[in-house]
C-alpha cells in the first residue's frame, strides 16, 4: 500500500525544514510552505529526489553559482524564484 497524499506532503515538509545547513532550512521551508501542495506528482517526485542531494551542492545551484544538473533545472529555478533568491546569503 503506497503513501498518502497528506503524509508525503508532511513527509516533505519535514525533509525540507530539517537539513545540514541553515541556509537550506529556510529556503526549503518557505518552498515547502508556498509550492509543495500545488506541484504534479511527477514534480513532488523529483523534490524528493532533490532533497536526498548534498545541501552544499543544493546551494550553490539555488543560489547560482554553479549549474544545477540538467534533471533539477526547472524546479531549481522554481525554488530560487519562489524564495526571490538573490545570491546573498
Amino acid at each position: 500500500m503506497g503513501e498518502s497524499a497528506e503524509n508525503r506532503l508532511k513527509r516533505l515538509r519535514m525533509r525540507s525544514m530539517r537539513r545540514g545547513i541553515k541556509e537550506m532550512d529556510i529556503i526549503l521551508m518557505r518552498f515547502s510552505d508556498t509550492r509543495l501542495g500545488e506541484l504534479d506528482d511527477a514534480t513532488l517526485g523529483l523534490y524528493d529526489e532533490l532533497l536526498s542531494k548534498n545541501d552544499h551542492d543544493i546551494y550553490q545551484w539555488v543560489s547560482g553559482q554553479i549549474k544545477a544538473p540538467e534533471r533539477y533545472g526547472s524546479l531549481v529555478g522554481e525554488i530560487a524564484s519562489n524564495g526571490k533568491f538573490n545570491g546573498i546569503g
